[in-house]
């Protein structure tokens, strides 16, 4: 069952506006309340159709908090997808991506916290549904896990990521990591948070078993010594990487047998002062890296690039860092955003894509540069060379001043294909209300072209 609404707008409404670069599309419609978090997929079929997700804070339909949006013309226009969520839990930190075989998958959090003042039995799951039909239906929803009638564990942070790779014979699995939390929010040292993972082999209808992968904890106080942020992201021939962020900084292990078992894990890098970051105006903020490899027949085939932001200079900055060796070695670390060094400036919340064609590292980011106070713009920087060197480009949002007592959610998301660009994030469109928008770009692919 879905309540679907059409958000239709014309080249004269002003509803999407051609900017220094690119075009801005309205993602919410008017009437949606405090939307964060959200996440896109580009379907490599057919890439005028995206669909995006997000995560729904204050509007509560009766039986509905399941929220995907699907587009059929490149991002310009927007179906507001409402699906029944029958148990009525609150959703969150929603994930989303498109398979080679066409079905479009949306994984989720699903809970109830009686200690948070709500009325119904504890409960904490993670879930995925998939659609075949461009993100308009959705199949009922498979369970990876789901803990009843008890507030402990907490399973947090899921992501989805589908094997693409023609070559891979593991093509069409689906895999997702996430946060396992003993005891969400505990300062007891004997409880520990831990990585945990699982695949489907039947296109997301059923999951394996979560298997715990980090071998290293960390603690449940949901801060920098916390294990988190953990993405998986799939190699041209089936490798499987997770990367995740925790004490130790940046961690990572592999598999080569589609996701099946696991080998050692190994720091791959540091975080400067932690993953968790305090940027003004915001009530939280994270440094967390997204790792995405390149499977474009480029020159740089094959390569993992790892996407995060610290404070090693002072303010945080965004980064980049890649392995040409299935992880075997890492470059230096690459400075992203090209504005002076230690100018006090305040750049957050970044997330990447890589071209499956071109090859292209596209990564989106809030950005503070050119404003003042918790005024706050955002910029797209690309990279044709393989990671080396980075053009910025200045998105023309109108930059919106934040507020820390209305929450902002953890990320946003952006995804690409053959030079086309899109990429969502949620800004305050006033003092109280949050709103999704999608930047729309399209480059001449392998080159930093733009049509404006």
């Amino acid at each position: 069952m879905k309540i679907v609404f059409t958000v239709i707008f014309s080249l004269i409404s002003l509803a999407f506006t051609f900017g220094q670069y690119g075009k801005i599309a309205e993602v919410s419609k008017e009437g949606d309340h405090n939307p964060v978090e959200t996440t896109i997929t580009i379907n490599p079929q057919n890439p005028k159709n995206i669909v995006a997700s997000c995560t729904m804070l204050t509007k509560f339909v009766p039986g509905y908090s399941d929220f995907t949006y699907a587009s059929t013309d490149g991002g310009l226009t927007w179906t507001e997808v409402q699906n029944e969520n029958a148990e009525k839990r609150i959703q969150g930190d929603d994930g989303v991506s498109y398979g080679i075989n066409g079905r479009v998958y949306h994984s989720f959090l699903a809970y109830w916290d009686s200690n948070r003042g709500h009325d119904r039995q504890a409960s904490s799951g993670i879930f995925i549904s998939s659609s075949k039909d461009e993100g308009f239906n959705w199949d009922r929803r498979a369970v990876v896990v789901d803990h009843i009638n008890t507030r402990a564990p907490m399973e947090d942070k899921p992501y989805v990521i589908a094997d693409n790779s023609p070559a891979s014979k593991y093509k069409s699995n689906v895999y997702l990591a996430w946060t396992h939390f003993a005891i969400y929010g505990s300062h007891n040292p004997a409880d520990s948070s831990q990585i945990y993972f699982s695949r489907s082999i039947d296109s997301g209808k059923t999951f394996s078993s979560p298997v715990r992968i980090s071998e290293t904890g960390g603690d449940c106080v949901d801060s920098s010594n916390t294990v988190e942020g953990a993405i998986t992201a799939v190699g041209p021939n089936g490798e499987v990487y997770v990367v995740w962020a925790g004490p130790k900084g940046i961690v990572m292990t592999e598999s080569n047998d589609g996701g099946e078992t696991f080998g050692h894990e190994k720091v791959i890098g540091w975080i400067y002062h932690g993953w968790d970051l305090e940027v003004p105006g915001i009530g939280r903020a994270n440094g967390m890296p997204v790792t995405k490899v390149d499977n474009s027949n480029s020159p740089y085939r094959g390569t993992i690039y790892v996407n995060w932001v610290d404070n090693r200079y002072g303010d945080p900055d965004v980064f980049i860092k890649y392995s040409r060796d299935n992880g075997k070695s890492w470059s230096n670390v690459i400075r992203v955003n090209d504005d002076k060094i230690r100018n006090g400036k305040y750049q957050f919340f970044t997330w990447m894509s890589v071209d499956p064609v071109d090859g292209s590292i596209n990564i989106i980011f809030y950005d503070r540069r050119e404003t003042n106070g918790t005024f706050t713009g955002l910029t797209l920087a690309r990279s044709i060379n393989g990671g080396r060197t980075f053009v910025n480009y200045k998105i023309n949002q109108i930059p919106f001043e934040c507020n820390p007592k209305v929450f902002f959610g953890d990320y946003i998301g952006i995804d690409s294909y053959n030079g086309e660009v899109a990429a969502d994030y949620m800004y305050f469109k006033n003092n109280t209300s949050t709103a999704i928008n999608c930047a729309i770009f399209q480059f001449k692919p392998g080159t930093q072209d733009i049509d404006k």
